[in-house]
């Protein structure tokens, strides 16, 4: 998958995230993201809480969303979501794709 792809989600997701992601800073949190492809588009529907998930305190970084090499050695999917300290917008959130290219994100209201 190329850097050319845009990722869409809904504003309300993103907000779902940014809230789980306060209530365990300054803990590091994972999610799935679950959606549907198009060709060079990706949007993301929901969230799964993966089973038996850890959280931990050494692995956060505040306002970091560049990748590390631990996040991409745990890649699944088709693209990596980070999101940052303060949580409260597009400007706090990265995705990649499993080359380490940033995409585009577009945040919708629906």
């Amino acid at each position: 998958m190329g850097k050319n792809v845009t990722v869409s989600m809904s504003l309300e997701l993103l907000e779902t995230i940014f809230e789980g992601a306060k209530r365990l800073y300054p803990r590091e949190t994972i999610l799935l993201l679950r959606g549907k492809k198009s060709k060079d588009a990706i949007r993301v529907l929901e969230l799964v809480v993966p089973p038996l998930a850890t959280y931990g305190r050494s692995f956060a970084n505040v306002g970091n969303l560049a990748p590390s090499d631990v996040d991409f050695n745990h890649f699944f999917g088709r693209v990596l979501m980070i999101v940052g300290f303060p949580f409260a917008g597009a400007e706090n959130v990265a995705v990649y794709n499993s080359n380490g290219e940033k995409l585009r994100l577009q945040i919708t209201k629906d």
